[in-house]
Order: structure tokens, then C-alpha cells, then sequence
């Protein structure tokens, strides 16, 4: 295949539908269950709109991939062989997986569908990737987004299988596949309820002098001034008091986003396969925009022309983009 394939989010049927007829080459989606790490109501697709969705992309040249990115618990492995299942007949492309027992279950199973190791494994040295390609045929990496280029061009070298980054939407420093910060307020996980932040447990509270709390389970996570745009309150984004910080500060990390727009040159010269767009929780607008710009971009990288995607800064998430590790010159 060749390098800089676009990968694109899809929350929702009209999402998918956006993301193809603006450019996608691939789009990634998940049920409406807790087989994938964005299960939030009003998102996902039902076994039937998926159904319709594979024959609308494959109509159109577009590749569809199965998000099964969450850990089963134990005893209730059924609802993950049985979304693998249903996938495989509906057709779907590829299945990203992040459980070993999933990713063995789909293996056996399914073995003429493509395996895509997902972020949530956290699989970012070549030593762990090749387990993955050796023992269940996985045939692409999604890398965590700590790795710099000369990292993930090194590890390129050393493993059999495609490369998939992320170049849009969230930062996402927190370990991939490891976090449990929003089960410690709400009982439930992003790793295996497809849950960070249940929309239930979320408030927002004005306050007198007109700025704004934002609230999870009953706890202020963060605080807004009047003329600030108050973020959806998530622990590892929140700001913090305490004696040596009275202003408040992020404990964390701070809510910025990433953009790798002007790496996209150095990253398909690296080895990278695919480029992946976050926001399966996003608006058709959004997914238009932001897919639309980079399949210009990717374009004219490939024709040798210079990509202008400065407009990708307004559609940033907060007030603040990075290129995180990405841009780091030199080994750590």
C-alpha cells in the first residue's frame, strides 16, 4: 500500500458518510456498547447502520475499520466475540483491537480480516509490536503519541508490520490502555466501559460572579472565567488548588491539542502508513473540515506541492496546538 493513508473518525452514520465523501481513505467506527473506547450516548453505529455504512464507503473506495479497542472483563468476553462476529459479516475492513484475548478470538475466528493493533495496547517498542504481528498476524500499529520521528523511524526498521499515527485532535498523554482515573469518581472505565467522563456524571454550574464550574460525579474539576469557554470536565485535563498552588494549575496535563500538520512531510519519510484523525465524538462539520484540509494536504505532498492547512488552527480543540513528542529531534 502506499504511505499517508487518511484515517478519519466516524461517531455516528452522518459522520461516516461526511468523512467519505470528504476524502477519507479509511474510516473507524464502533457499536453501540462497550466493545469500543467511545461509548457515549447518541455516538456508535447499531449492526444494521454499520451494514448500510460498509456498502455506502466500499461503494465509494473507502475502507471501514472496526474499533474494538477496550479490555473485556471477566466472564463478559461474549459481547466482544460477538461484535467481532457481527463485524466480520457485515464486512468491515479491519478490527482494532488492544486485548490479547480479543485479538487471539478474531485470529482464530476471522482469520482473513485484518488485525490493527490499537493505541489502547500501548505497544511502542519494537520488541512488543512484533509479539502482537508474531502470535495474531497483526498487520498495523497504531503508535502511543510520546514517540518521536527518529523513534518511530527506527521501529519502522525493526518490525513487519504498517504504521499508524496520530496527527489531529487529542493530545493524549496518558498512558494508552492504562488509565483509570475516571473509574476512581464514576465506576466507570475507559478501558472497559468505552467510558471516560459519562456524559451522566457531568455538570456545569454558574456561578455568581458569571464564571462557570464544571463538575464530574459532584467534584469541581475545573473552574472558567466569564469570558473563557468552560472544556468538558475529564480528570487528567483538570485544574487543580493546593497549598503550593493556590491559583490553581494542571495537575496532569494541560488541554491542548495535537496538530502534526507541518510533520506530515517528515512522517511519511519516516515510513508511516497512516495518518489518524481523533474525534469520533465530533460534529459533521468538524469531520468535513478537518478531513477535508488534510486530504488536500496529503495530496499535495504527494504531487511534491507545498500543503497550506493553516486554516487547521481554528479547528483545534482549546486555546493552545503542540506537535508533543512528534517534534523532538533526537533520541530520549
Amino acid at each position: 500500500m502506499s504511505l499517508a493513508e487518511l484515517i478519519c473518525p466516524a461517531g455516528t452514520p452522518a459522520a461516516l458518510r461526511t468523512a467519505v465523501d470528504a476524502g477519507a481513505d479509511a474510516v473507524y467506527c464502533g457499536f453501540q456498547d462497550a466493545t469500543n473506547a467511545r461509548n457515549f450516548p447518541g455516538l456508535n453505529f447499531t449492526p444494521e447502520e454499520l451494514a448500510e455504512a460498509v456498502a455506502y464507503a466500499h461503494a465509494r473506495g473507502t475502507k471501514v475499520l472496526l474499533a474494538l479497542n477496550t479490555y473485556p472483563p471477566a466472564g463478559k468476553v461474549d459481547l466482544w466475540r460477538q461484535a467481532a462476529d457481527t463485524g466480520a459479516r457485515i464486512g468491515v475492513d479491519a478490527f482494532i483491537v488492544a486485548d490479547m484475548g480479543v485479538a487471539d478470538y478474531i485470529a482464530r475466528t476471522h482469520p482473513a480480516v485484518r488485525l490493527h493493533l490499537s493505541v489502547q495496547a500501548a505497544a511502542s517498542s519494537p520488541e512488543a509490536i512484533r509479539y502482537y504481528c508474531e502470535h495474531f498476524g497483526v498487520k498495523r500499529v497504531v503508535l502511543p503519541r510520546i514517540l518521536t520521528i527518529p523513534e518511530i523511524r527506527q521501529i519502522r526498521k525493526e518490525i513487519p508490520c504498517e504504521i499508524e499515527t496520530f496527527i489531529f485532535g487529542n493530545h493524549g498523554l496518558m498512558v494508552e490502555g492504562r488509565c483509570s482515573l475516571t473509574n476512581y469518581l464514576t465506576g466507570q472505565s475507559t478501558n472497559m466501559d468505552g467510558v471516560c467522563s459519562p456524559a451522566s456524571d457531568v455538570e456545569y454550574i454558574r456561578d455568581a460572579d458569571g464564571s462557570m464550574s464544571s463538575k464530574l460525579a459532584g467534584f469541581t474539576i475545573d473552574r472558567f472565567g466569564a469570558g473563557e469557554m468552560a472544556g468538558y470536565p475529564t480528570i487528567c485535563k483538570g485544574r487543580y488548588t493546593a497549598p503550593h498552588r493556590p491559583e490553581g494549575y494542571y495537575a496532569f496535563e494541560e488541554p491542548i491539542s495535537l496538530n502534526l500538520s507541518r510533520l506530515l512531510p517528515e512522517l511519511i519519510d519516516a515510513g508511516v502508513h497512516a495518518f489518524k484523525i481523533e474525534g469520533r465524538q465530533r460534529s459533521k462539520s468538524y469531520v468535513r473540515s478537518v478531513v477535508s484540509a488534510f486530504r488536500k494536504a496529503v495530496d499535495d505532498i504527494r504531487a511534491g506541492r507545498e500543503a497550506n492547512i493553516a486554516d487547521l488552527v481554528a479547528l483545534t480543540e482549546g486555546q493552545k496546538q503542540t506537535q508533543g513528542a512528534f517534534e523532538t529531534k533526537k533520541w530520549r
